[in-house]
């Protein structure tokens, strides 16, 4: 297939008019090229970017074993990416190869310009875009994984670099014919995986999504003693739209996501019911435009560093996070949304992350080609896995406790469920046990109006059932009902005057992406209220 590199090179590496470039060098200034001068190497964060005015700059991208020349700038075009937006750590190296002239503009200075100017703003935020997307293409990247397939924490990583949008290798100790050399090599042996290679040649023992995140250099640092207008925690489509909105209307935000962008709708293969997108939308790859825009508009995104409490005695609100750092914030929005609820099986956890699963992207879906699968759950997020997973997958298996989908799933699924031959729905039918040895091999049902119970070897199952809110760290802050949802009034406040709840962890939402969109940014004339009171 052809690359973005290919289809759509000319959006993603345009030159600019001399007229574009005298509106941008008015937030700018002219800086010197000299010829073999390394202006950024990988892992630098990104600072700003250069319009070059003469000479030429090369965009070169670490793979295993080297680099490749991504493409040469010269008059008129433009450095930068996605992880300029948010000053994370370049993915690319960027070096003068022709002696010049170049307009030089600060991180500060560019989301200014983006603020201030509509045509540039789209021409400079596609370009990123598409660029991001054309470094993500290939699987290829300096960071190695060696994994296995059957390892729940090589799952775990692999997630949290696709769904954060990191290439990477990705090394099969299972598969591969060259890995005992690389054992050898980097003094690791099978036990270790999974291991990241991770810039420099650090390496990494099973590191958590915090680890990673600080060897990537995935956020930029946080002032702790900046007190902010809002701080969202959870960035899931509530999360997200509220970032959104906020700063757009000139709040100062801070968002805290404890894994990836998306929330519980970043792991739906497809969203064909939200407004705008006829032909469907992944979750994740709407997540990643929403976390973009709330970007372009300011809000800064913290990843792989969650809330583990909220210290609300006094204003300003206090968030402590998982690393030991706590921020301060007039206003709170809580968007930590919820869970799929686990089923009551004594052996389940032996199998999470090496069998079971609580999303269904492509990087689950690889796991699982041409066999057989089952899917718990008959709401919709498990009727798009299931629709998903037959076009890769040999069968998949249904198994609800109810009749049938009729009363929790949107008709479209229910059509197209109906129309595969490769899905089947069992009704009335409930998991009643998992086997395996180190990894799930065989999945049991029963059958409440036969009384029969089915035994299949079936390696990879799908929990989609039920919803647990993400409260446990509220610390009595709010006002929970009985199932620990947040109880909210009309404009979306919490029983504490400043802290707002969205999405899926309030009480009464309706479980839908466009209402959780809704209720993030309706709850931001709520803030603008509370902050002018």
């Amino acid at each position: 297939m052809a690359s973005t590199l290919d289809t759509r090179r000319d959006q993603m590496f345009p030159a600019l008019s001399d007229a574009q470039m005298a509106r941008v060098e008015a937030y700018g200034k002219r800086v010197a090229l000299r010829a073999g001068d390394e202006l950024v190497k990988p892992g630098d964060r990104m600072g700003g970017m250069l319009v070059v005015l003469s000479g030429a700059v090369e965009i070169l991208r670490p793979v295993p074993g080297g680099e490749e020349l991504v493409t040469v700038h010269t008059r008129g075009h433009f450095t930068g990416e996605v992880a300029t937006l948010r000053g994370a750590g370049a993915l690319v190296r960027i070096a003068v190869r022709e002696s010049g002239e170049a307009i030089e503009l600060d991180r500060a200075a560019l989301m200014r310009l983006i603020g201030a100017d509509a045509q540039l703003s789209e021409l400079l935020m596609r370009a990123f875009i598409l660029r991001r997307v054309g470094l993500l293409e290939g699987n290829k990247g300096e960071l190695v994984l060696i994994g296995s397939l059957h390892s729940a924490g090589t799952l775990r990583i692999r997630q949290f670099l696709s769904r954060n949008g990191f290439p990477f290798t990705f090394t099969d100790v299972d598969h591969d014919p060259d890995i005992a050399q690389m054992l050898e090599r980097f003094q690791i042996t099978v036990a270790d995986i999974p291991v990241v290679i991770c810039r420099g040649g650090e390496i990494f023992r099973n590191p958590s999504n915090s680890a990673l995140a600080e060897c990537l250099k995935l956020n930029a640092p946080i002032d702790e003693c900046e007190i902010r207008d809002v701080v969202v925690i959870g960035a899931g489509p509530s999360g997200l739209a509220a970032a959104v909105y906020a700063a757009s209307e000139g709040l100062n935000v801070l968002v805290l996501e404890g894994h990836a962008p998306g929330g519980q709708a970043g792991s739906s293969s497809k969203i064909e019911n939200y407004l705008g997108f006829p032909t469907g939308i992944s979750g994740e790859a709407l997540a990643g435009r929403a976390m973009v825009q709330a970007q372009k508009f300011g809000a800064h995104i913290e990843i792989a560093d969650s809330a583990v409490r909220l210290r609300c005695e006094s204003l300003p609100y206090v968030v402590e996070l998982s690393d030991g750092r706590s921020v301060r914030a007039r206003t709170i929005v809580i968007a930590t949304g919820a869970e799929y609820r686990a089923l009551a099986l004594p052996n389940l956890a032996n199998y999470v992350g090496a069998g079971i699963y609580y999303a269904a992207t492509h990087v689950e879906a690889l796991l699982c080609k041409d066999q057989e699968v089952v899917i718990v759950g008959g709401g919709n997020s498990a009727g798009q896995a299931a629709v998903f997973l037959a076009n890769g997958c040999r069968h998949v298996h249904i198994v609800v406790r109810r009749a049938g989908l009729a009363d929790t799933m949107s008709r479209y699924l229910i059509h197209r469920i109906e129309e595969s031959p490769s899905i089947t729905v069992h009704g009335h039918s409930e998991i009643a046990g998992l086997e395996g040895d180190g990894r799930l091999q065989r999945v049991q049902w029963h059958c409440g109006t036969t009384n029969k119970t089915t035994v299949e070897s079936i390696e990879h199952l799908f929990m989609m059932t039920g919803a647990v809110p993400n409260t446990h760290w509220l610390d009595g802050c709010v006002d929970l009902d009985e199932k620990g949802f947040v109880k909210t009034g009309i404009d979306y406040q919490a029983s504490k005057p400043g802290i707002f709840a969205v999405g899926d962890v309030r009480a009464g939402s309706m479980k839908r992406v466009a209402a959780a969109v809704g209720e993030g940014s309706g709850c931001v004339s709520a803030i603008h209220r509370y902050l002018s009171s």
